[in-house]
């Protein structure tokens, strides 16, 4: 077995400049989205503190991604997202996206082979069952951190949060407005298909 390469060191320093220690050159933002691209892996430290920034380097490349007009994030998902900060549900949120674009990527070619077929009935459908899919693994998690555990059966078997408890109640709702934004992704993703019979 082959020892799992080590991420490439990048380096900020005060001035802006980013500094790759695998090539020993100065590289751009775009050099590192291409790095990116090609599955290869980095770690970005401050050069004055060490204090790893990745993350936020990582933010600025989707940053500058969306102001050449390469709109990925929908304004709904992003308020969505804006909303999760300081919730009772922050923490599970990086986990469920991780899960969901994990999931995605692997179904990625699939979904492209689908799509290419001259946009037949099967095309949608294959992004209909990705959403549905994750809708589910997101209730069944949902579920998992809920108090007893929020019941086993589907929507019309959870709870409705009770209102002295406004913690869960928060969460309910906000349980609620996700699933009412996937249901109506679902169904213009339906509304579609049948547009192409």
């Amino acid at each position: 077995m082959t020892a799992e390469k080590e991420p490439t060191t990048i380096k900020k320093y005060a001035n802006r400049r980013l500094y790759n220690t695998g090539t020993s050159t100065y590289v751009t933002l775009e050099d590192l989205a291409e790095m990116v691209k090609a599955g290869e892996d980095f770690v970005v430290f401050d050069a004055k503190t060490g204090e790893e920034i990745t993350r936020s380097v990582l933010t600025q490349i989707i940053f500058e991604q969306e102001n050449k007009g390469q709109n990925l994030l929908p304004i709904a998902f992003l308020r969505q997202l804006i909303r999760f900060y300081g919730d009772s549900m922050q923490n599970l949120v990086p986990t469920y996206l991780n899960f969901s674009i994990d999931s995605f990527a692997r179904d990625q070619e699939k979904m492209r082979s689908q799509m290419t077929n001259a946009f037949g009935p099967g095309a949608l459908d294959v992004v209909g069952d990705q959403v549905r899919r994750n809708t589910e693994m997101f209730e069944q998690a949902m579920r998992m951190f809920l108090p007893f555990g929020g019941g086993a059966g589907g929507r019309e078997d959870t709870p409705a949060p009770t209102p002295d408890k406004t913690g869960e109640a928060e969460s309910g709702t906000d349980i609620e407005a996700l699933r009412r934004q996937l249901d109506a992704v679902q169904e213009r993703l339906e509304k579609l298909s049948e547009k192409k019979k």
